[in-house]
């Protein structure tokens, strides 16, 4: 079946239909990872959004729960060159394409996504529709993609949270031996710390680091009021990825004012972004983001390059910041944007980047043991 990609500005890509046979829209975005795409398709940041994936080569190892970030595929649509319907690996329990089809995720092929990425990167991300069928009317889905409503100002994280506070069961994903694919890394003889997660579309391999640091975690929906989050006693917060605008989220700022010297506090992706307005600071949207697992960061603090994992849309203006009481500890190096900030007085820190890289590299594991250190600290 003939499948369509038509953009707001007019551009249309023709490919063949997998997946879903349905029609979905979002802003489209491209992701370089060369592995890991059932770790992107279940990533809750990537909600509202159709994803363009670079490698060509993408169904081949098909799925395994194993692999799942979250509890379904959050993604809207995706796009690739080629997607394989036959999976080749041992691990595999389903191919992907029934596995997008069985969550309604409609999948366009053998569409030439170097030239979608290209014009993505000299126009910026934009909204679309893919659709599939016969005699497809592409003026008619070009006015449909710029009906959609715009990432700018739209909370999403509301929508991806967890309805319930549970406590994360710390089971590492297992082998089809039943041995754990990773293994704990933190001194078990440390006392355990209670960490609280406050879930905008957190991620389970966020979940598995911070465990292996020996921590007990109970998740929380994104509105929980800081008063709850207090009454648990936790050690430390945490503040999750998540997909949308950062601003209209008051609530979740509010919640970091009132926290704010009373426990560790440690955020990534949009909590970083949470943390930057919170602290009086000012957020901006990209051109078209970072999504991929080989962004080289400058940790300012060491000195040494970090190969990271990113997935975001909005960013922190290190202007805006007070400059007495905000230490910019990171930056990107490919377009200088600020990626990580440390309060000078208490205890709080954030990373724009995904440092449980699940896809992506292991260079910035060591911020969950930062993270450790600064509630055994913040105890004595």
């Amino acid at each position: 079946m003939q499948a369509i990609l038509a953009l707001e500005d007019g551009r249309t890509f023709r490919g063949k239909s997998f997946g879903a046979r349905a029609q979905c829209s979002g802003e489209v975005v491209f992701n370089t990872s060369l592995t890991g795409y059932q770790e992107i398709f279940t990533d809750p940041s990537y909600a509202g959004q159709i994803v363009v994936l670079t490698n060509p080569h993408i169904g081949n190892y098909g799925t395994t729960p194993s692999d799942a970030e979250s509890r379904r595929p959050f993604i809207e649509g995706l796009v690739t060159r080629e997607f394989s319907t036959l999976s080749s690996n041992w691990r595999s329990t389903q191919v992907a394409d029934e596995y997008l089809e069985r969550y309604g995720v409609p999948v366009i092929s053998d569409v030439d996504t170097r030239a979608v990425v290209r014009h993505l990167r000299s126009n910026g991300v934009m909204r679309g529709v893919i659709a599939s069928g016969e005699n497809l009317d592409a003026e008619a889905l070009v006015a449909k993609a710029r009906a959609i409503r715009k990432m700018e100002g739209t909370d999403l994280a509301s929508v991806v949270t967890t309805k319930e506070i549970y406590e994360w069961d710390d089971a590492e994903p297992k082998n089809q031996s039943g041995d754990a694919l990773l293994k704990a890394t933190a001194n078990a003889d440390a006392k355990k710390m209670h960490v609280v997660a406050y879930d905008f579309g957190i991620k389970e391999n966020i979940l598995r680091m911070l465990t292996r640091e020996n921590c007990r975690v109970t998740v929380v929906p994104a509105m929980t009021p800081a008063k709850d989050v207090l009454a648990l006693n936790p050690d430390g917060v945490f503040f999750s990825n998540g997909p949308g605008d950062p601003e209209p989220l008051e609530y979740a700022q509010e919640n970091i004012r009132q926290l704010q010297g009373k426990a560790p506090m440690f955020g990534i992706c949009l909590g970083h972004q949470l943390f930057g307005i919170a602290l009086g600071g000012k957020t901006y949207k990209l051109k078209f983001g970072h999504h991929g697992g080989n962004h080289p960061i400058m940790n300012h603090r060491t000195g040494q390059v970090e190969i990271t994992a990113q997935n975001h849309n909005f960013a922190v203006d290190p202007a805006s910041l007070d400059e007495a009481t905000v230490e910019k500890t990171h930056t990107n190096l490919n377009d200088h944007t600020l990626a990580g900030l440390r309060h000078k007085k208490d205890p709080m820190f954030s990373v724009q980047y995904h440092p449980e890289a699940s896809p992506g590299p292991h260079d910035s594991h060591y911020l969950f043991r930062d993270f450790r250190k600064m509630m055994e600290d913040f105890k004595k």
